[in-house]
């Protein structure tokens, strides 16, 4: 593999699947047995707030009964031993990539285990539930929602992304669909600039042709597989 130094690494709702995480594009558009419209976006949130702080509320905590898999373990070690520069962008709002090692992870769609202010604005790392509506540490206000990005929100850092989008040498996408924007124009941006596109997921994503090579199989395979091959492993 020629000589690498600048890596920016995708990973989407496939690679916590394989840790027990339920995945967005479940049979029938539900996602934990709720319609995406009714728990992933503002419109459901002001309809019915109850059923949205609960939802999350039990996201929150089932993260108790999950563990990192090989794929973050070995996303982990390759921030610890890769000697050029390397972004970790998450779609994922659990915490698995952090408890698997990895330390420089920006979590595009925001973290179930923060919670975002809609009086001040202050984010707050939450570990409880919000549904009993607590204060905001900064404000006192009872109105605490997920730090969650939904359908129809912007995400989060997407100046820096792009900036590190132009200037790698290599993208990498895990575990994703390819189907929701902005992220599934990511490849387009690298492949711009001239980056080499690889893609690691379960089974071809809806861009699969956007890649130069497109690997098929569980990332807990893939991923520490490719980890391997970059550190010459």
């Amino acid at each position: 593999m020629a000589e690498i130094k600048r890596i920016v690494i995708l990973t989407g709702a496939g690679i916590s699947a394989e840790s027990g995480i339920d995945t967005f594009r479940s049979a029938g558009g539900l996602w934990e047995q709720h319609r995406v419209e009714d728990v992933a976006t503002p419109e459901g949130f002001a309809r019915n707030p109850d059923l949205v702080l609960n939802f999350y509320d039990m996201r929150r905590a089932a993260l108790a009964n999950v563990v990192p898999n090989p794929a973050h373990m070995a996303l982990a070690r390759l921030e610890r031993e890769f000697s050029g520069e390397l972004l970790l962008v998450t779609q994922n709002v659990d915490d698995l990539h952090e408890r698997g090692g990895s330390a420089r992870v920006l979590h595009m769609h925001g973290e179930l285990k923060s919670a975002l202010c809609t009086s001040c604005e202050t984010r707050s790392p939450w570990f409880g539930p919000l549904i009993d509506r607590p204060p905001c540490p900064a404000c006192r206000a009872p109105t605490l929602r997920p730090d969650v990005v939904w359908f129809g929100e912007m995400p989060y850092q997407m100046g820096r992304i792009y900036q590190a989008l132009e200037a790698c040498d290599l993208f990498v996408s895990i575990g994703t669909s390819g189907a929701v924007y902005p992220a599934a124009g990511f490849v387009q941006e690298a492949r711009a600039n001239g980056a080499r596109c690889l893609e690691l997921n379960l089974e071809p994503s809806e861009g699969s042709h956007l890649f130069d090579e497109s690997r098929h199989g569980p990332a807990s395979v893939l991923v520490p597989q490719w980890v391997e091959e970059v550190l010459g492993g």
